[in-house]
């Protein structure tokens, strides 16, 4: 089945993809890796965010967001893949389509840290020591840019 790559602001997305990349991001964060946490956090809303997801048969498999970042900069979040849809290079697909996006920007993300060797493919490298978030081992990671806008 192919996948079909999307990009929307917050005021693009129709009441029912909002629901589905909700759904998908709770059902992963919350549900499966056991995280009770605020997941709707404001930051979709701002205006500057992009929602970058794909879908096979209309429905999200993977998803991630792209947020600005005070100093310029971007930072990468909220990655995650459908339990059904892992082990076939989704979020490598959609970190080089977001990394595209980002441009010449620096850009940061917390990587989970099991997956710091996937976010190092993509030019990203360590900048902190390991951390706790909501019970699952972190990374702070950055791509350095080659300006800061």
């Amino acid at each position: 089945m192919p996948l079909e790559a999307h990009l929307a602001g917050f005021a693009q997305l129709d009441a029912r993809t909002l629901y589905d990349l909700l759904r998908l991001r709770v059902d992963v964060f919350v549900v499966e890796q056991e995280c009770a946490y605020p997941e709707l956090d404001g930051r979709d809303l701002e205006p500057d965010t992009r929602h970058l997801w794909l879908t096979r048969d209309g429905e999200p498999v993977a998803y991630l967001r792209v947020l600005a970042e005070p100093d310029g900069g971007r930072r990468i979040g909220r990655v995650v893949v459908a339990r059904t849809a892992r082990g076939g290079g989704l979020a490598g697909r959609l970190l080089t389509e977001a990394l595209t996006l980002v441009g010449d920007r620096a850009c940061v993300l917390s990587a989970q840290s099991h997956l710091v060797a996937l976010y190092a493919r993509h030019g990203f490298v360590p900048v902190g020591a390991e951390y706790l978030e909501d019970g699952i081992p972190h990374v702070p990671m950055r791509r350095a840019g080659h300006t800061s806008t």
